[in-house]
């Protein structure tokens, strides 16, 4: 398996500020882990790249790529995964509903898209190909038509498939489900890959180049065992293509002191949806963090209703909130503890970030520090019995 953590914590929207941060930030970290002993020095360092379409076009454009690649070698550092979730501008300015545009009914997606694999197949090792993950096609707010979602993706599918003979590498994409996507639970996304295999002219290419990016935090808010939904996916013949590592806020709604704790996170520059636990064990959604206050303070649901909430805020995994907040940690260990089990369903993982910088100030690190604490946590659960070497 290969371990990463996804570049999207550090702002840069284009090439030159990509950079940068991969030599500050990156390089950084992987000597840090070096010098913990987590990482080996005579080791290439895998590298989870996070590229706006500004960034892919202009690395795409002239020499860059050429001299991007001897980067890579003069600094033992390779690239096997992009995330392609967020097109444009990420940090510092209100992204929320507009990290799902343009969706993938538009051809800017699949260009961008088309982009990021011609990058990977230039860079990407064979021996470990390469993946992009992606959003679950839209989001159910955008009322979406599917038959043009289903046509990209089977364009981009023939478009990673040639690519993937020309370059003899193993290219695939992962479609991320996240709370109020176009697919969001583990039924959604069953039934959505059914409806694309039987829109292709070709499914066997769809298995082969499209699959899942399981986050671990997005299955967790929807009250779901790891282990149960990774069994139904991969018995619906879908490919994982990658696994995020990834933590949520659970509370308990009727716990004022929770709430109060709560409402600290919300912030105004991504979307944190709230999916709410009640007894009969059925959910109920908000859109964001302010509509669930709304609703509680305005009436319209009542705290003694519901046993817990879970927030799309991406937490860190080596340290517990403090209560009275918990975390969905125990998702990811489920998580991890299923790949014991099927080491070979899925090789790519990536520590998921990109919220840290907006984090409470009381809960903030020096961005290095955060991340390779992040590490020491997840290879020391991987080191545990009969889990695949890293």
């Amino acid at each position: 398996m290969i371990l990463s953590y996804c570049t999207n914590i550090h702002p840069a929207e284009n090439w030159k500020e990509t950079l940068r941060a991969l030599d500050t930030h990156v390089l950084a970290v992987r000597d840090r882990l070096t010098e913990s002993g987590y990482q080996s020095a005579s080791e290439a360092f895998p590298i989870g790249l996070r590229l706006s379409a500004v960034a892919a076009r202009e690395l795409c454009a002239a020499d860059n790529l050429a001299r991007f690649k001897d980067w890579l070698s003069e600094n033992r550092s390779y690239v096997f995964t992009i995330n392609g979730f967020p097109y444009g501008s990420f940090h510092s300015t209100r992204v929320k509903e507009r990290v799902f545009l343009p969706d993938w009914t538009s051809p800017h997606r699949l260009s961008y898209t088309q982009d990021l694999f011609h990058i990977l197949a230039e860079i990407a090792p064979k021996s470990t190909g390469g993946s992009v993950s992606t959003l679950p096609g839209s989001h159910k707010t955008f009322h979406a038509d599917e038959t043009l979602i289903l046509e990209n993706l089977t364009k981009l599918a023939c478009f990673a498939e040639d690519l993937s003979q020309k370059h003899q590498i193993d290219l695939h994409l992962g479609l991320e489900p996240e709370p109020l996507g176009h697919f969001e639970n583990t039924p959604e996304t069953i039934a959505f890959f059914n409806r694309l295999h039987s829109h292709a002219k070709s499914p066997a290419i769809i298995e082969k180049r499209i699959g899942l990016n399981f986050d671990s935090c997005h299955f967790a808010l929807e009250y779901e065992d790891a282990d149960v939904a990774l069994d139904a996916i991969t018995a619906a013949g879908i490919r994982l293509s990658k696994i995020h590592l990834s933590n949520a806020i659970a509370f308990d709604p009727r716990d004022e002191a929770a709430l109060a704790e709560i409402r600290h996170y919300d912030e105004p520059t991504y979307f944190h949806q709230v999916i709410a636990l009640r007894f009969d064990r059925s959910l109920q959604r908000f859109l964001d963090l302010p509509d669930f206050f709304s609703a509680i303070d305005c009436g319209e649901i009542s705290q003694a209703d519901f046993t817990e909430a879970r927030v799309h805020f991406h937490i860190p995994l080596d340290t517990a909130p403090q209560a009275p907040l918990k975390s969905t940690r125990s998702h990811v260990e489920e998580t991890l503890r299923w790949c014991q089990k099927h080491p070979a369903k899925c090789q790519h993982f990536e520590i998921e970030t990109y919220t840290w910088a907006v984090l409470p100030q009381n809960l903030q690190r020096p961005v290095e520090q955060q991340i390779a604490a992040e590490f020491h946590w997840v290879i020391e659960q991987l080191k545990k019995p009969c889990f695949p070497a890293l």
